[in-house]
């Protein structure tokens, strides 16, 4: 009789630990920033009335990596950041931190410490404005400081590419790479991995395992099952008021998402937005 390896085991237990979890809520954020209207930036006031619900509702915070293989009790929250832009230190780490609570970072390794703001398609617009400086990335001594106080820090590839628009070996030097900058800068393995702009397919989740890559954050509109390397993540945006983010971190709009009406859901909203032809 063939026994799976100890590893298949380990993470077949951890599935079943977190399918048996009544609530993993899993959120991704960008920034937090007070002036900057970037879609990607939420204020800091309504990152405080958010981190609030959390706590009023009983949520245990936990790494990434945590969320996916030891939730701790029957509702869990994992606070993750990508892009790592300095605004995730100066301004969302005091206010976690007040709570209790720790993060997750992300990071385009590419950037770190080159004292240039990011440039890649979604942010490249704010340079040469009066946000460029919103732009600029985690310094090694930061991202230190923050790994000092129970924070993870995960790899965002090198450079922020569409991964599943790169051809095998550009896909696979990414994530090899990133992964051993963060061991580099952070002294210990990176595990985990973001997908920038959630873009990801069978071929990047295969590759990202061969770069050794135990779990990964995606941003889909449907939550299918979850698997360690494509875990769906709750994208928290500026436009969100309150009632949009309670309406979004709720167990049951999540458990919608699960379902084939979803899709259904989604394709009807596509179409009532869809421009009409002239």
């Amino acid at each position: 009789m063939h026994l799976p390896n100890s590893i298949a085991v380990r993470k077949m237990n951890n599935m079943a630990r977190t399918d048996a979890c009544a609530d993993v809520l899993v959120l991704c954020y960008h920034a937090v920033d007070e002036t900057w209207p970037a879609e990607l930036s939420v204020t800091p006031q309504a990152f405080e009335r958010q981190l609030d619900v959390l706590v009023e509702r009983g949520y245990e915070s936990v790494t990434f990596r945590e969320a996916v293989f030891a939730p701790r009790k029957s509702r869990t929250v994992a606070i993750t950041f990508d892009d790592a832009f300095r605004s995730v230190q100066a301004q969302a780490f005091p206010r976690l931190a007040e709570r209790g609570f720790v993060g997750t970072v992300f990071v385009p390794t590419s950037f770190v410490d080159r004292g240039e703001p990011a440039s890649w398609d979604g942010v490249a617009q704010w340079l040469g404005t009066l946000h460029e400086q919103q732009l600029l990335p985690l310094t090694q001594a930061e991202l230190l400081e923050l790994a000092g106080a129970g924070w993870e820090i995960g790899s965002h590839t090198c450079t922020h590419p569409h991964l599943t628009q790169l051809r095998d070996d550009e896909l696979a030097r990414e994530l090899v790479e990133s992964r051993r900058r963060c061991a580099e800068l952070l002294g210990h393995p990176c595990t985990t991995l973001a997908y920038p702009y959630g873009d990801v397919d069978e071929r990047v989740r295969r590759s990202a395992e061969r770069a050794g890559y135990e779990a990964a954050g995606s941003l889909p509109a449907r939550f299918d099952r979850p698997t360690p390397l494509d875990w769906p993540r709750v994208g928290i945006w500026h436009e969100d008021g309150d009632r949009t983010f309670a309406l979004k971190v709720s167990p049951k709009l999540r458990r919608l998402r699960r379902s084939p009406l979803w899709t259904a859901l989604d394709a009807a909203r596509l179409r009532s937005v869809r421009p009409r032809k002239s």
